[in-house]
């Protein structure tokens, strides 16, 4: 049985957690990136089929590939920003559910359903990149995720070739509190929820 963890935990991962589009010249170190991956690849998706597929973009070299994808309100925060994850999403990923989820032929539903493979890649790839950022936060980095880019550039410049697609981005890093904007409102529980 899961025991409630403590209010110093909500508050780093949901009260106080602040999207950062301003960072600290603070590098993440590789081995943070791993430990990363190894924290949230055991959060649950449908059938276990995990299609996320994520690159930490770090290097200039890396991120001069990235940045003519983005609109112009990004650029400048994405070149600042120590690393920026791609999250995306693979096509194939049924490939690898004999594997990922030996208990039955669940490869064998998606054979032939291209509409089905393309919303459960998606929809759970979404899942993996929110997973990613809790657990980013919860490892004491910061996050600052995007829209605002160009998909297809994206995916020709880091997956051609693949049936892997871009889904959204994320800079990781340190920000810079004194940079946060005023924290937005959000909707009450009755404007958006109800109990049946």
């Amino acid at each position: 049985m899961s025991e409630r963890i403590d209010r110093q935990a909500l508050d780093q991962l949901f009260f106080d957690a602040r999207t950062h589009n301003e960072w600290q010249d603070r590098p993440v170190p590789d081995a943070l990136l791993q430990e990363l991956y190894d924290t949230f690849r055991w959060a649950p998706t449908s059938a276990n089929c995990s299609p996320a597929r994520i690159v930490f973009v770090k290097s200039p070299e890396a991120k001069e590939k990235l940045l003519p994808a983005l609109i112009e309100g990004n650029v400048e925060k994405t070149r600042a920003a120590p690393v920026t994850a791609i999250i995306a999403y693979d096509l194939d990923f049924p490939e690898y559910l004999p594997r990922l989820f030996p208990h039955t032929d669940a490869r064998s539903w998606f054979e032939g359903n291209e509409p089905l493979i393309e919303s459960t890649a998606f929809r759970n790839g979404s899942l993996q990149g929110a997973y990613l950022i809790l657990a980013a936060r919860a490892l004491g980095l910061d996050c600052g995720p995007m829209s605002g880019f160009d998909p297809e550039k994206v995916n020709e410049a880091f997956f051609a070739g693949t049936r892997i697609r871009a889904n959204f981005l994320c800079n990781l890093g340190y920000g810079r509190p004194e940079a946060l904007f005023p924290r937005g409102p959000r909707f009450d529980f009755d404007d958006v929820c109800r109990i049946e």
